[in-house]
């Protein structure tokens, strides 16, 4: 299991500008936005409401304090948001216990930056419950670290998960780069200083300085996120 403990003696890579790669989770190495959306929808027409679908694009890569907030507020359900947090984390831990498809290239990727011992760390909005199944799924090996949305005390949009990340691997943000699928998680890594490669899941991002566009993990490599520190120097 990996935690929120700087690693020590973390390798970065010889003659390249890059030292890190930041990656997120849901949406970005596995494909399960739209789980988290069809659990939102099933606990919510338990309680008794519907929600809108124009509400997914709120709600999506967002921390559970302000997804679950915002629908409570959206539906005016009798429930608090403690109690709402627990329901959605059992429909998600059980949708993923049956099925964890992983985003296109996410494999291919990941047992590339292991293999060229690429210090990498999974930054993630979701709880430590459910970042330490779905690491099972993906390979603990693979990353020198992990950080939870609930061990932070600002998530995203905030930088301060990318911080800690940088910081717990001993790395110079700007010298990171991040993988992302949401504009929340995009702002987060960008507040923090670092080169961003944005993979749209739900909803549109748009190229920007600092923050490369891409449809697909399958167009992201080494080379690639080498390629984005070099247009800096």
């Amino acid at each position: 299991m990996t935690s929120t403990v700087p690693a020590l003696g973390t390798r970065t890579a010889e003659g390249s500008a890059l030292q890190a790669v930041l990656l997120d989770m849901d949406g970005t190495l596995v494909d399960t936005e739209g789980f988290w959306w069809d659990v939102e929808v099933e606990t919510f027409a338990r309680l008794g409401h519907a929600l809108d679908e124009s509400w997914r694009h709120v709600v999506v890569g967002g921390p559970m304090t302000r997804s679950a907030g915002f629908l409570i507020e959206a539906t005016g359900a009798a429930i608090t948001l403690a109690e709402l947090s627990v329901l959605l984390n059992d429909g998600f831990e059980e949708r993923i216990g049956t099925a964890l498809p992983l985003m296109p290239g996410a494999q291919r990727l990941l047992a590339e930056l292991y293999e060229q011992q690429i210090p990498t760390a999974l930054v993630s909005a979701s709880h430590r419950r459910i970042i330490d199944r779905v690491l099972t799924a993906l390979g603990p090996q693979h990353f020198t670290l992990s950080i939870a949305g609930d061990e932070v005390s600002r998530t995203k949009p905030y930088p301060d998960p990318y911080l800690l990340a940088a910081a717990g691997l001993g790395v110079d943000p700007a010298r990171c780069a991040v993988v992302e699928d949401t504009a929340t998680g995009v702002a987060a890594a960008e507040a923090a200083g670092c080169q961003v490669v944005a993979v749209p899941s739900v909803a549109p991002i748009v190229p920007a300085e600092r923050r490369t566009v891409v449809t697909s993990l399958e167009e992201v490599d080494l080379a690639f996120l080498q390629g984005l520190m070099t247009e800096m120097r």
